[in-house]
């Protein structure tokens, strides 16, 4: 069955067994301390703690991800993401861009075909391609960053360092396999510390601005 095909695309994976990538799996850890943390920040801004659940979901999905290293599991890892992208996506274009929620929405769909057009021109990159699917997240924060620039100059701040944030991530995620005969360990964990870090710096910074427009 498919959904039970075995997945082997990380430097440290060298067998089939639960834990055959200890820390790829445990450093997923990163990913729920950020949820909880933003979940008591976010105490007076709902959306702030429906992006905290989301985020501690994705610790959830890539840790089943790389412990049963199957298909289902990689559709648990990806989906959380991918809600994450959306949800925060909705949040800026409805309480920074203050559009109407169904506008808001309309706009938020658009992320879909623009990450299909993006991604395979992402993908002829060297070295970066391997992480195609996720480089029009970076770029969009910039391009929101820029066309915010006069109606929150706070929150354009926070963008450009986590775009910042996420670009190393990105890094670190690309150069795993190409460095195994070096480094047998991979650096695919850097992705999940410096993602636990960045994903809940942007929930940080959309409530920050919440909070400063309440």
């Amino acid at each position: 069955m498919e959904l039970l095909r075995e997945i082997d695309g990380y430097c440290e994976r060298m067998g089939p067994g639960y834990w055959a990538e200890p820390v790829n799996a445990v450093t997923n850890l990163a990913f729920v301390i950020a949820a909880l943390i933003m979940w008591r920040r976010c105490k007076d801004v709902p959306m702030g703690r429906v992006l905290a659940l989301i985020l501690g979901a994705i610790g959830i999905g890539s840790y089943l991800f790389h412990t049963h290293a199957q298909v289902w599991a990689a559709i648990a890892d990806v989906a959380p993401i991918a809600l994450f992208i959306l949800v925060y996506l909705f949040a800026i274009n409805r309480d920074v861009w203050g559009l109407q929620w169904g506008v808001a929405l309309g706009a938020t769909a658009l992320f879909i075909p623009y990450a299909a057009l993006t991604i395979p021109i992402y993908a002829q990159l060297p070295v970066l391609g391997v992480s195609a699917g996720y480089i029009p997240v970076p770029v969009l924060i910039l391009i929101y960053a820029w066309a915010l620039r006069h109606r929150a100059p706070g929150l354009v701040r926070g963008f450009v360092l986590g775009a910042g944030l996420l670009f190393v991530s990105l890094a670190s995620r690309s150069i795993d396999e190409t460095l195994c005969a070096l480094f047998p360990l991979g650096t695919h964990f850097l992705w999940h510390l410096l993602n636990g870090v960045m994903l809940g710096w942007m929930i940080e910074v959309y409530r920050r601005y919440r909070v400063a427009q309440a």
